[in-house]
């Protein structure tokens, strides 16, 4: 049989059943997609919770609004289950799950190893497989083809699901399946670009792979940006976000130098900015936050070690990003002793806990940093932010903090309101009339200078 010219038939009538595996930040959006292009999508997670709300049409992430998710649901075009048996009856399997780091900033692939062996137990013959979790380059040709190459049995047609055939020879990859790269883009709340209008790199194991996972991609992007191998397009993710890991440590070594020249970084930018060519704006902040650039750089980096070639500039970066949270302390104790309060026993409000404006995700937030640090400095820290009502456990953090509420006599009552994450839901000029004093690590108050009466800059 030929298992190509039928997926692909699949795909040019939109017949073929997508399954997405992963249904948070990146594996949601991209149903959404798909089905809003009239494929049958069956999302697969893990968590329970999850699967009842998606079902009746519920939203559980903030800048994804529930009627996107009810209109696909009432058109019978998705539905959501954590029964991954079903997997059998997908033509084209994507896996959006966490790739974080573990404590000792190399890679923790237990979730991706885990799918690729939950894929494997139900993998039949004409099903493409495509990795959207960002990873170090060789992943999906060194761990996910091997699994795949070796499932130990060929199912017999979903009709029939427990009747299995022996295998006589293991699955070849580009004739029996098809498996490919192709990272994801998302940027949560940013309303200027979508899942549909952002270029999606897409990289085959064979050139069927690409052949394949090109065609079914194209069906819901704009313009996708085929390359020669997974390898490739595993790396290409990497650097667009060590390029902005770089960029961004850059200008944050570069405030804390112009700091103590009493020159604001941030006019220095925008006047820098005005150049028409050869420059691009970083902005400085309180720390990096979100699943990709305090992490993806690293992947590279332990990878690299494989070959025995250090990646200085990786490392050198992720160590400035990361003292970024101690250093809005600093500046917190140096604004407190000015006006003759100690950090020890001040009481501190954080505004925003999600890692950046207008969202609810809280992956790898400094505000979580910050909230640590200050709390062993034995000031009394509480936090408000709109689409943050509690902070949930962690992997690192195990805070139990509900957020405050932003009254006149709330505000007045802190020593001191540390601006984190710029949400616009925040009436600035309200905070700033109402607060002893402010330390804004984003220019949401836009003062001149390093400080303008309560407002300080970090």
């Amino acid at each position: 049989m030929n298992y190509k010219k039928e997926l692909l038939t699949k795909i040019k009538n939109k017949s073929a059943v997508v399954g997405i595996i992963g249904m948070g930040y990146v594996g949601l959006p991209l149903a959404l997609a798909f089905s809003n292009n009239d494929f049958y999508v069956i999302g697969f997670d893990i968590d329970e919770n999850k699967i009842p709300l998606l079902n009746s049409g519920k939203s559980y992430i903030k800048h994804i609004d529930s009627k996107l998710i009810k209109t696909i649901v009432e058109k019978k075009k998705f539905e959501a289950t954590s029964d991954f048996s079903r997997l059998q009856e997908c033509d084209a399997i994507i896996i959006c799950v966490p790739t974080p780091l573990n404590e000792h900033r190399e890679p923790d692939m237990t979730f991706v190893e885990n799918t690729a062996k939950t894929i494997q137990k139900y993998l039949r013959k004409g099903q493409l497989v495509t990795l959207e979790s960002t990873t170090y380059p060789g992943t999906t040709e060194e761990l996910l083809l091997p699994l795949f190459e070796s499932a130990l049995l060929a199912k017999s047609p979903i009709t029939e699901p427990d009747t299995f055939l022996p295998n006589t020879s293991k699955m070849v990859v580009g004739k029996d399946f098809f498996l490919a790269f192709s990272p994801e883009r998302e940027d949560p709340g940013n309303k200027d670009y979508t899942t549909s209008t952002i270029p999606k790199i897409v990289g085959g194991v064979t050139k069927s792979c690409l052949e394949v996972a090109d065609a079914l991609y194209s069906q819901i992007v704009k313009k996708t940006v085929p390359v020669s191998s997974p390898r490739v397009a595993e790396a290409a993710k990497l650097l667009e976000n060590i390029y902005r890991s770089v960029n961004i440590a850059l200008v944050n070594e570069l405030k804390i130098v112009f700091e103590k020249m009493n020159i604001d970084i941030w006019e220095v930018i925008e006047a820098a900015k005005t150049k028409p060519f050869g420059f691009q704006a970083f902005y400085p902040g309180p720390g990096l936050g979100g699943h990709c650039i305090p992490i993806d750089p690293f992947y590279l980096t332990w990878k690299a070690r494989e070959y025995e070639v250090n990646t200085k500039f990786i490392e050198l970066a992720g160590e400035i990003n990361t003292f970024q949270p101690y250093h809005v302390v600093e500046r917190a104790l140096e604004v407190l002793n000015e006006h003759r309060k100690t950090l020890k026993g001040s009481k501190v409000l954080i505004l925003g806990a999600a890692y950046k404006k207008n969202i609810d995700d809280l992956r790898e937030s400094p505000s979580l940093k910050l909230i640590e640090i200050l709390r062993d400095k034995g000031a009394k820290v509480d936090y408000n932010d709109p689409y943050v009502p509690k902070l949930p456990p962690t992997r690192k953090y195990k805070f139990d903090m509900k957020s405050v509420e932003l009254s006149k006599e709330k505000i007045r009552n802190y020593d001191l309101i540390i601006l984190a994450t710029d949400h616009d839901d925040y009436n600035y000029p309200f905070i700033r009339k109402n607060a002893k004093l402010i330390l804004d690590t984003r220019n949401a108050f836009k003062i001149k200078g390093l400080n303008e009466g309560n407002v300080y800059k970090a």
